[in-house]
């Protein structure tokens, strides 16, 4: 298992299923799995009973993770879907970069 593609906090595009063309921000990456979970996106229904958190208990919907391999991330400069590199920086350190503008992501 190799590094993944994306990161917590980056700004990703989904490319594929029921939320295609939806963007947002990853809130958690489970590299075991190859999952990650995106705000707003691949909402699911969990239903539960009453808690201390919520003493009404029902239906809260909620972020449901998604494969990585549906997420693209978001060209800083363009706005559009990208993929990414990486190379070694002036600094000597490893930095990601978009195939499209070339652009250095943070």
């Amino acid at each position: 298992m190799g590094k993944l593609h994306i990161k917590k906090g980056d700004i990703v595009i989904v490319n594929a299923g029921t939320s295609k063309g939806m963007e947002g921000k990853v809130l958690e990456v489970f590299p075991a799995k190859e999952r990650a979970i995106v705000e707003g996106v691949n909402m699911v229904s969990k239903h539960t009973k009453p808690n201390a958190e919520n003493p009404q208990g029902g239906i809260i919907k909620k972020e449901a993770s998604i494969h990585i391999s549906n997420l693209n991330l978001k060209d800083p400069s363009t706005g559009k879907a990208t993929r990414i590199g990486r190379k070694v920086a002036d600094n000597g350190k490893l930095v990601r970069y978009s195939k499209k503008s070339g652009e250095e992501i943070k």
